[in-house]
């Protein structure tokens, strides 16, 4: 699935995340992840978005996670959302 147009799912909220997806060049993914929970949880982020990703299809595009304090149930719907829209299917 590829990125056609930039998309986001989320608020900057607290106990929330905001998941932004743009379309990049070429066919690899970018990730960037910052949170206020970053030292406790940062890996586990991480891990998560790369599994929703991949799982996805995703490629071309560059995904930033801006976390505050989210659930990681909150986080997967906020990925499937973004990726959803930036691949025009909702």
């Amino acid at each position: 699935m590829k990125a056609v147009k930039d998309a986001a799912a989320g608020s900057l909220e607290s106990s929330d995340v905001l998941v932004t997806v743009t379309p990049a060049e070429g066919e690899e993914n970018t990730l960037s992840v910052d949170s206020i929970v970053f030292r406790q949880f940062g890996g586990r982020i991480r891990s998560v978005a790369e599994e929703v990703i991949a799982s996805s299809g995703l490629a071309g595009a560059a995904v930033r996670i801006q976390d505050r304090g989210a659930l990681e149930c909150t986080l997967r719907a906020r990925l499937e959302t973004a990726i959803e829209r930036a691949a025009g299917k909702a």
